[in-house]
């Protein structure tokens, strides 16, 4: 529920879970306190608070808090004291300072993206639980090496920042498997491969119906006029996500180019009467379904799905050979995907035909450097979590599904190294 005046808590049911009030408030409302005993999630987005009440602490079965596009400076130190809170969100705040173990100890998802950061305190190493932490858009020069203790990590979003260089010890986290560092001092030049696509002047499409929304960008249907074709258009949003940059995205496709198991780039956009910035996509036929969808709170990192979605053991295995194609070719191009996900993969419902999309969070990287087998590596990861997914999906128990369980425990190895590469899992798929 969303409130606009305070009188509002006397029609709360005294036992609510979750509330919602965007009603650009000053202050931390004391009514709040009614249903310190039940609330679970409390979002207070999009008001004018800078910091909370002492006794916080008594939201003792809060689970998740957000307070997003406040005016935060410093991140409030009483959240440690909120035994059950796991998910807090402060993006696109003021935020300047985090005080030394201020995060709560059970916290799995940080989502710190916007603000004016420049360092984290040390005590993050703490966090054993952490899952999940949004760093990009802020000014953070280097991540503290107490981080190498958050073994749990998986998804990291560190783009757009001042990082210097990228350590050894974050690449070699166990379990990190969607990570998005571009943007950043530490980052390679591109070689742009512009000459092989079109520039399309905006005004000769037609944009229509919306059909996709992501961190960096909407997607709308277009038709092309000139060229008698209809198209997606994705139109990059401002100018940091919390994915990092639209630019990098844009420049990433532009060197990633056409592949077959990639949605195919037309070419970005120019012209634009706001002027932003974007891209034009074939539109992938109506044959084709999105697999999954985007975490939710409880899964955390890991998609979910329709329940009536199940795969057939050819349907999965050619999935499973698409994505491996489109990222190996992603990486041949010194390119890391950074979100490599069921909900980013359209399907063929009939032949499993797939194309990987959304380079929102993908990374260049230089493929002569020492961290160029990590990056790949990380990509594998999250694959081998796309070869779990695929494989629940799948009631069957053929030989096909019994070579991806094979794989997928390849991909999954928690030494960083010793995962195969792109290459290597295409051969055992075609073997």
């Amino acid at each position: 529920m969303t409130m606009k005046s305070n009188n509002i808590f006397d029609s709360i049911p005294k036992n609510a879970k979750k509330i919602q009030l965007s009603d650009n408030l000053t202050g931390f409302p004391d009514e709040l306190f009614r249903f310190k005993d039940t609330l679970e999630i409390l979002d207070l987005s999009r008001n004018k608070l800078s910091e909370l009440p002492k006794n916080f602490k008594e939201f003792q079965k809060l689970k998740i808090a957000f307070f997003s596009e406040n005016e935060f400076e410093v991140f409030p130190e009483i959240l440690r004291d909120c035994p059950s809170l796991t998910m807090i969100g402060f993006k696109s705040n003021r935020l300047k300072k985090i005080p030394e173990n201020a995060f709560p100890k059970d916290l799995q998802w940080l989502i710190l993206t916007d603000n004016d950061l420049e360092k984290l305190p040390e005590s993050i190493g703490f966090c054993s639980k952490l899952q999940k932490c949004a760093l990009a858009g802020n000014k953070l020069v280097s991540l503290p090496v107490s981080m190498s203790d958050c073994r749990n990590l998986e998804l990291l979003r560190v783009s757009a920042n001042e990082l210097q260089e990228i350590p050894f010890w974050l690449l070699n986290l166990p379990k990190l498997a969607w990570l998005a560092i571009d943007g950043n001092p530490c980052a390679e030049p591109r070689q742009l491969n512009e000459l092989t696509l079109e520039h399309i002047n905006y005004n000769e499409l037609e944009i229509s119906k919306k059909i996709g929304e992501g961190a960096s960008g909407f997607i709308h249907v277009a038709d092309w006029s000139i060229r008698n074709k209809t198209v997606a258009v994705k139109t990059f949003k401002g100018e940091v996500t919390s994915d990092g940059y639209p630019s990098d995205e844009l420049e990433n496709c532009l060197v990633v180019g056409r592949h077959e198991n990639i949605v195919p780039l037309i070419g970005p956009f120019e012209k634009h009467p706001e002027s932003k910035t974007g891209i034009v996509m074939d539109l992938i036929p109506n044959t084709y379904e999105t697999l999954g969808l985007p975490p939710n709170f409880e899964t955390c990192t890991r998609d979910v799905f329709l329940d009536n979605r199940v795969l057939t053991s050819n349907q999965a295995f050619m999935i499973a050979l698409s994505i491996a194609q489109g990222a190996l070719h992603l990486h041949s191009k010194g390119v890391m995907h950074g979100d490599l996900y069921a909900h980013n993969t359209l399907f063929h419902t009939n032949t499993g035909h797939a194309y990987l999309g959304d380079f929102g969070a993908s990374t260049h990287y230089n493929m002569n450097s020492d961290l160029a087998l990590y990056y790949e590596r990380i990509d594998i990861r999250a694959y081998g979590c796309l070869l779990d997914d695929l494989i629940k999906l799948t009631p069957e128990n053929t030989e096909k599904i019994n070579l991806l369980k094979t794989i997928k425990e390849l991909c999954l190895n928690e030494r960083v190294l010793s995962r195969p590469n792109f290459k290597e899992i295409i051969s055992f798929l075609k073997k």
